[in-house]
């Protein structure tokens, strides 16, 4: 129930004390409230004359409001404690996710980090909120009441005693079967984030191939093993709240049953009986208030267990093991033995030997799934590889995670990502101070001008979150832009940035590609067959190996092979020749 990574957290020690020190006094509050009742009821008893209970009373009622002032500024701490935490938390993940790029995006998923940094939080603010208080009072409060219930009766102090690990023996079977619900609730709930997002994201896809309908099916089985996970939790939920009422309320008839003998018998005093009876649902109280919530805060601890995981993940951030430096016609990047693997048993990418320099124009090729992105992913440094060697400009280095060679890419995606800006900012991307003047001739250079023209404020319009109001040849052009805008990075690395486009309007937006491609180390993922003759190396990969390299008239010549049976499926879509 407890994450022992609590206590990791900054400012966790004060408060514990702070929360110590409020609870003890509580716990004191709570005796003098059943004191002075204690007391007020026997003077009733005895028809006492009224002004008698006059003092009693007040002291009741001045324990009572001091025991929920209390009460009410531990909430107030923990409130202000445990948002504060989960805002550093949200954003010490964003930080996280953002430092690691697709390498913990492979590692985690997409849909868990999106569920762990929206509704993760949440749950972990409810988390903090309910545990450290309801741990606390357990923790302190009966004990301080066994105290004083032994020194009123030592009989009913072992009622107590005896009756207390029964009941948290039971806690502890059923919280463990409540736990293992709970972490496959949670993780059903992933898988359900997950399939989700990705059926967001390939819905146009999805329809294009006829497969929607399958794929909601998909979505549906998913969502009902979540809803059958679910229901099983608050079983056991349901379940074992009613257990522990019953044992507490058997335990105090027994209590109570006790007491009425021996004040029958006439061998305990009236006074000492009736606080002990008071007391004993007090005794009681934080011990069933943290099994009612235990439940409510499993999600939340699993929030929190998997946003401290994902924390721990090492990170290879940029390194400056690579000095400043500028692509040009006689660098070279030699990869050799290169391998990336994901979570999964089967490689990504295996033995991976190539050689790229100066202003080569290199086009990778292969089916969906045979590693294009992620050979694109490694050459940008997004992903580390697990092996292998990288030299560059004769320089060994572990990784292109580096800060220098990183300034030298331009990346062109199959979907280009527009921020809520204007559209002169969002050209500016590389490129923060350009003047207004380079920006101007950038969008000329990109084919945008009659684009801006026709727009009431030009350059000034704002587009939505995405591209949101931009159509996709429209933000491809934004995206060519940016690269024009930052001519001094010499490597283009295009994601089949064309792939979503019409046939027209690819055609146009080639046109204006290929000026960019001058004096630049183009490395280009495409299954677009067209985009070969505009290419001096083709690399074929097939199941995250490389089967095949080339030149196009060496590959072309074969009329057997890896490349001829690709370009051989996928020349329905696209003739070499166009």
């Amino acid at each position: 129930m407890i994450d022992k990574q609590l206590f990791q957290l900054p400012k966790i020690k004060s408060l514990f004390k702070m929360l110590a020190g409020l609870t003890i006094l509580q716990a004191f509050m709570i005796l003098l409230q059943a004191s002075f009742l204690t007391k007020a009821l026997v003077i009733s008893w005895k028809q006492l004359a009224l002004h008698n209970i006059l003092w009693p009373t007040v002291g009741f009622l001045a324990a009572f409001l001091s025991r929920h002032f209390i009460n009410w500024l531990k909430d107030i701490m923990l409130d202000r404690f445990a948002t504060q935490t989960t805002e550093d938390l949200r954003n010490q993940v964003l930080h996280k996710i953002y430092q690691s790029g697709s390498q913990i995006v492979a590692h985690t998923g997409s849909g868990n980090l999106v569920t762990e940094t929206l509704d993760g939080m949440d749950q972990v603010n409810n988390y903090l909120n309910l545990i450290l208080s309801k741990f606390m009072n357990m923790m302190i409060i009966p004990w301080i009441i066994l105290v004083f219930v032994f020194w009123q009766n030592r009989t009913s102090g072992i009622i107590l005693i005896l009756v207390f690990p029964v009941i948290i023996l039971f806690m502890i079977i059923l919280g463990y079967a409540a736990q293992d619900k709970s972490e496959d609730q949670y993780a059903q709930y992933v898988v359900l984030s997950n399939h989700f997002l990705d059926a967001l994201r390939g819905l146009t896809t999805l329809k294009m191939l006829g497969l929607s309908k399958e794929y909601a099916h998909n979505v549906q089985t998913v969502s009902e093993n979540y809803r059958k996970k679910t229901m099983s939790t608050l079983t056991i939920a349901i379940l074992s709240t009613f257990a522990l009422d019953w044992f507490t309320t058997l335990s105090i008839a027994l209590l109570a049953v006790f007491l009425g003998l021996a004040l029958i018998k006439g061998t305990i005093p009236l006074t000492p009986a009736l606080v002990t009876l008071i007391l004993a649902p007090e005794y009681f109280l934080p011990l069933r208030n943290f099994a009612n919530d235990y439940h409510a805060t499993l999600d939340g601890k699993n929030a929190f267990t998997a946003a401290m995981d994902l924390l721990n993940q090492p990170t290879v951030k940029n390194q400056q093991r690579l000095a400043p430096f500028t692509w040009q016609q006689d660098s070279r990047l030699q990869l050799k033995q290169l391998a990336f693997q994901y979570e999964s048993d089967q490689a990504n990418l295996q033995d991976l030997n190539l050689k790229i320099s100066g202003y080569q124009k290199i086009a990778i090729i292969g089916q969906s799934g045979a590693g294009k992105t992620t050979l694109l992913d490694l050459l940008s440094g997004f992903l580390v590889p697990k092996s292998g060697k990288i030299q560059l400009n004769n320089h060994q280095l572990p990784h292109l995670a580096q800060t220098n060679w990183q300034k030298q890419i331009a990346y062109l995606p199959q979907k280009p990502y527009l921020f809520s800006k204007t559209i002169a900012n969002n050209i500016r991307f590389y490129q923060p101070n350009a003047t207004d003047d380079q920006v101007k001739m950038a969008v000329q250079q990109a084919g945008l001008t009659e684009f801006i023209n026709h727009l009431p404020t030009g350059l000034e319009t704002k587009v939505g979150e995405g591209g949101r109001g931009i159509s996709g040849g429209q933000a491809q052009r934004i995206m060519l832009a940016r690269a024009f805008l930052a001519q001094e990075r010499r490597v283009l690395l295009l994601d089949e940035p064309t792939a979503h486009l019409d046939i027209e309007t690819e055609y146009n937006l080639k046109q204006t590609m290929l000026p960019l491609f001058e004096n630049h180390l183009v490395i280009f993922a495409t299954h677009r067959l067209h985009w070969l003759n505009q290419m001096d190396y083709v690399v074929v990969l097939d199941r995250g190996k490389i089967v095949e390299q080339g030149s196009l008239k060496q590959l072309q010549q074969e009329t057997s092979g890896p490349f001829y049976d690709l370009t051989f499926h996928m020349r329905g879509e696209q003739n070499v020749e166009a």
